[in-house]
């Protein structure tokens, strides 16, 4: 959710100047409240369940997803964009054949600290949602009784380092399949 809402924001960014110059800067504030306070606000105010907790979980997605986009979709080389453009080429058409094909190691980059943000996000959302099933409530749970069963609480942590690295192995077996046969067009990004 986070990721491809981050990618719809950077295309749209790319295309229009002065929106990326409005827009970046509250896209870094937002970056800068902490989670932890936004949570309960997703999570209780709008009653939305585990749909609020993907919220949260988007929530530290989306910005390293936007910035990386970004930043990718500007990478193309510049005599590539003349050419598209000398052939009336269209901005969807540049978008597709160009500018995404340029940003794909960039995306795939974010996509992996998004992958572990999102566990993260998840497990901070459950906290004020009140659901007991899932991992915080677990870690809650365990942290209660720490001093009784130590164990629990590092079971419970053990699991959620689990389940990041599988979410990042999973985008690395990805970005593998998807990226065999990539060539950097950038001057020095083959080293």
């Amino acid at each position: 959710l986070g990721a491809a809402l981050g990618l719809a924001l950077a295309v749209a960014l790319v295309h229009v100047r002065i929106l990326e110059r409005s827009m970046v800067p509250l896209l870094v504030a937002s970056q800068t409240v902490p989670i932890v306070a936004v949570a309960p606000v997703i999570v209780v105010g709008l009653k939305a369940g585990w749909f609020g907790i993907a919220l949260v979980a988007g929530y530290l997605t989306f910005f390293p997803v936007t910035i990386a986009a970004i930043r990718g979709m500007r990478s193309a080389d510049p005599r590539a964009f003349e050419m598209m453009r000398s052939y009336a080429a269209s901005d969807r058409q540049i978008l597709m054949k160009l500018r995404l094909p340029a940003a794909a190691p960039y995306l795939f980059t974010a996509f992996k600290i998004a992958a572990t943000a999102s566990v993260v996000g998840a497990i901070v959302g459950e906290l004020p949602s009140g659901i007991r099933d899932g991992l915080a409530g677990q870690l809650l749970n365990a942290m209660q009784y720490y001093s009784i069963q130590p164990g629990t609480l590092w079971a419970a942590i053990i699991v959620a380092s689990l389940l990041g690295i599988g979410c990042f192995l999973l985008v690395v077996l990805v970005e593998r399949r998807l990226l065999r046969n990539y060539r950097p067009t950038e001057p020095g990004a083959a080293a």
